[in-house]
């Protein structure tokens, strides 16, 4: 009987012990909120593309998780290696994730090479990735249609100028310089190529095209402001529906080129309006998508074009 008890007794501490890990483990834990700043910015390497003449491309990109933007001139803080590759890269990370942002291209004699983009913010450690070509894991087909027929938009800076699919399309300079505190209206013209399968429901009504513009270099604030032609759709949920307060109106920056009923093949020309508030020498990039399609987006690696200008701006 002497033994029984023991063995109870032993067997109740036990109970109690397990008792209180297990309220322990049921305690909150209460996980660290990200800093609104000081985040070092990420380097990313998308893939690569593999072109007609023999030469590669190689697709960057970057994670910014700061809530607000963050600056890095070329330089120490942010270079290519080797150098001859350099100078296209972005200096201006708005927050979030930027996709397939510039391309560096290899000549077909150097397509073994690795290609370095290294950044440092502030104080933080620099950070480093390895843009290399050649593993088909990583091999981007952006000249090939997705399996719902959707492909690169066309785009160029200029409603007149030549357009063309690519990550790194065109590269153009503004004609004439621009004055700190001027607006100057800037124009991409765009044109959906993409063949679907108009029996198919998702593509009954004919799809958009986005058209998105950001600050790629320049040491100065650029300022967005919308264009008086630019449609801004409406919230069309009534106020008592719980997706109303998901709706979140674009911003100045992003413009909607709408497909028009009957026309599957959708164009324009989006427009916006910038304004520098330092002088020196400026990089503008647009960004055009059809990723109302099912088959296209960020994250399928398809389908956008990006266009580049040069914009000087004077005191």
């Amino acid at each position: 009987m002497q033994q029984l008890r023991k063995a109870l007794a032993v067997f109740s501490v036990a109970l109690i012990t397990l008792a209180s890990f297990t309220i322990q483990a049921q305690q909150p834990r209460f996980l660290s909120l990200t800093p609104p700043e000081g985040l070092p910015i990420i380097p990313v390497m998308e893939g690569w593309v593999a072109n007609p003449d023999g030469s590669r491309s190689i697709s960057f990109g970057y994670i910014n998780r700061n809530d607000v933007a963050v600056d890095l001139p070329l330089g120490e803080a942010n270079n290519i290696d080797p150098p001859e590759f350099g100078g296209m890269q972005p200096t201006h990370f708005p927050s979030g994730r930027g996709t397939g942002v510039f391309t560096v291209d290899v000549p077909a004699d150097k397509a073994a090479i690795d290609v370095w983009w290294s950044l440092k913010t502030g104080s933080q450690e620099p950070l480093r990735v390895p843009g290399r070509s050649g593993r088909t894991a990583y091999e981007l087909d952006f000249i090939l249609p997705r399996p719902q027929g959707a492909m690169q938009v066309h785009a160029g800076f200029g409603e007149n100028d030549p357009i063309s699919p690519g990550l790194m399309a065109s590269i153009r300079d503004y004609a004439g310089s621009v004055k700190v505190g001027e607006e100057v209206l800037l124009s991409v013209k765009v044109k959906d190529i993409s063949v679907r399968d108009l029996n198919d429901t998702r593509f009954k009504e004919p799809l958009s095209v986005g058209v998105h513009f950001y600050q790629h270099q320049g040491a100065g604030e650029v300022t967005f402001t919308r264009h008086p032609d630019t449609s801004v759709p409406v919230n069309p949920y009534e106020p008592d529906d719980r997706r109303f307060a998901f709706f979140r109106e674009p911003e100045a920056n992003d413009v909607e080129i709408p497909g028009v009923e009957g026309v599957f093949t959708t164009e324009g020309v989006a427009r916006v309006f910038a304004k520098f508030a330092q002088p020196g020498e400026y990089i503008i990039r647009a960004k055009a998508e059809n990723f109302d399609s099912p088959d296209s987006s960020d994250g399928d690696q398809c389908c956008w074009t990006n266009v580049f200008q040069r914009i000087t701006v004077t005191p």
